[in-house]
């Protein structure tokens, strides 16, 4: 696809007897029509139209972002913006994707100047995320005291970003690494003992979450000091508040807090299911020699997004997977996902137990350069509401019953995850399972499934 060009004036299209005063007076509304066509499309009216070739960059800019394609968005934004430089949509799509790399100087920069509820969204955002707290508060408390927005996450991280004025979130001490053991809970939930203000307590990791969580009856935020292995502290944690009792009924465990992304990206983390070992560490680990290496998508900065195939070969469908550690089933999908990789939801069986839930099976799953054959997976979780809070096209959900079988370390502030391995538990889901073969926990296994759980997204 070419690039828009400007229009030009072709001044051998003027009569040849033409006086240099109308001349003159032809080039200015010459000029003057090519400045409504560029830039009245920002206009408080939205009725002009933009030059057919900047649409074109735009919507795809807009298509690719939405189905993670965060290389190919960023280029046709940039292209976009050659021609339309000023233009606030278009400058509003660049901070969108700047965001979900988490470059937040980008994002910034891109936002400047607007005045917009999303602009103050992206901006009360970026310098969230980059422990700006003074910023955060301005932007999202204008965001907050706006009549014509509605947005819970602002509200709640306004007031932290107020009550934490001077700390330096995730501020780390103690030691350079520690590793802690998981304890099972009778699913493949991610448990992580810690200690939370100087209590013991446990952790559950929650990928699905862009903010930690402490339990709290009256669901009021805090800033909280953690410990892992009694050797490496983190201080000044952000975390929102939450009632966990019903997940605590659900894992029969005395969960405390859910690890959420913001936290996660700062601890540097390896999450070792199999070897029931949780390490953090206040460096950047080296590349493990045997791993695939994937770079997430945060939308709106938030919650850890995968890019994934369906097949080995370049036709094969692309999607995208929220990775929702704090929800035991390996994949769910919704219909449209489902039927996308060839299978007919209208023939999934119900899951005994499970209301609204049906179980298929993947025919095929690419993770990076891995491959997996058969993946169990459910088609009724609440996909179409975590694509409106990210402002995203999903397919659906992965979880901790298909990462349990990895060994996974965040690293780069999040921009890089490694997985490691393809054990003998992924293994065994290539073979042919006999017919009638539970694909899923019964139950009353004591996994968790949605329902129990926070918005994944802010």
């Amino acid at each position: 696809m070419a690039p828009f060009s400007l229009l030009r004036s072709k001044k051998n299209s003027f009569r040849r007897g033409l006086s240099r005063h109308r001349r003159a007076l032809e080039r200015l509304g010459a000029s003057l029509a090519l400045a409504l066509a560029l830039g009245a499309c920002g206009g408080a009216s939205g009725e002009a139209k933009w030059p057919q070739q900047v649409q074109k960059w735009y919507d795809r800019g807009e298509l690719s972002y939405r189905s993670g394609d965060l290389d190919d968005a960023e280029h046709a934004t940039a292209e976009a913006l050659r021609s339309l430089p000023g233009e606030a949509k278009v400058r509003i799509l660049a901070a969108k994707i700047a965001l979900a790399r988490l470059d937040f100087d980008k994002a910034l920069e891109a936002s400047e100047g607007l005045t917009s509820s999303e602009a103050r969204a992206l901006r009360g955002r970026a310098h969230w995320y980059k422990g700006e707290l003074e910023l955060a508060a301005k932007e999202l408390g204008s965001l907050a005291a706006d009549p014509e927005v509605r947005d819970p996450w602002a509200v709640e991280v306004a007031e932290l970003a107020r009550s934490g004025s001077g700390r330096k979130p995730f501020e780390m001490s103690g030691g350079l690494l520690a590793a802690v053991e998981m304890p099972r809970a009778g699913s493949s939930a991610m448990i992580v003992p810690l200690e939370v203000n100087g209590e013991p307590s446990l952790a559950l990791v929650a990928t699905d979450s862009s903010e930690t969580i402490i339990d709290s009856s009256d669901k009021r935020g805090a800033w909280l000091s953690l410990r892992f292995g009694g050797r490496v502290e983190v201080n000044d944690v952000p975390a929102l508040g939450r009632d966990l009792s019903g997940l605590k009924r659900e894992l029969n465990a005395p969960i405390k807090l859910l690890i959420g992304v913001n936290l996660l990206r700062h601890l540097r983390p390896t999450i070792d299911f199999s070897g029931r070992q949780f390490v953090v560490r206040s460096f950047d680990p080296p590349a493990p020699p045997d791993a695939t290496t994937l770079h997430p998508v945060y939308y709106r900065g938030g919650a850890i997004v995968l890019p994934v195939a369906y097949g080995t070969d370049e036709a094969a469908p692309l999607g995208t997977l929220l990775m929702h550690t704090s929800m035991n089933f390996p994949v769910a999908l919704d219909e449209a996902a489902w039927k996308k990789v060839g299978e007919d939801p209208e023939e999934f069986a119900p899951i005994p137990g499970r209301t609204g839930l049906k179980e298929g099976r993947l025919p095929f799953l690419r993770l990076g350069t891995f491959d997996i054959n058969g993946v169990p997976g459910v088609l009724g979780a609440p996909v179409s509401e975590v694509e409106k809070a990210a402002q995203a096209d999903l397919d659906g959900f992965a979880g901790s019953g298909l990462f349990a079988t990895f060994r996974l370390t965040l690293t780069d502030s999040g921009r890089t995850l490694w997985i490691e391995d393809l054990p003998a538990e992924v293994l065994a889901m290539q073979k042919p399972i006999p017919k009638g073969t539970p694909l899923l926990p019964p139950a009353n296994s004591g996994t968790s499934e949605f329902a129990p759980l926070p918005p994944p997204l802010p």
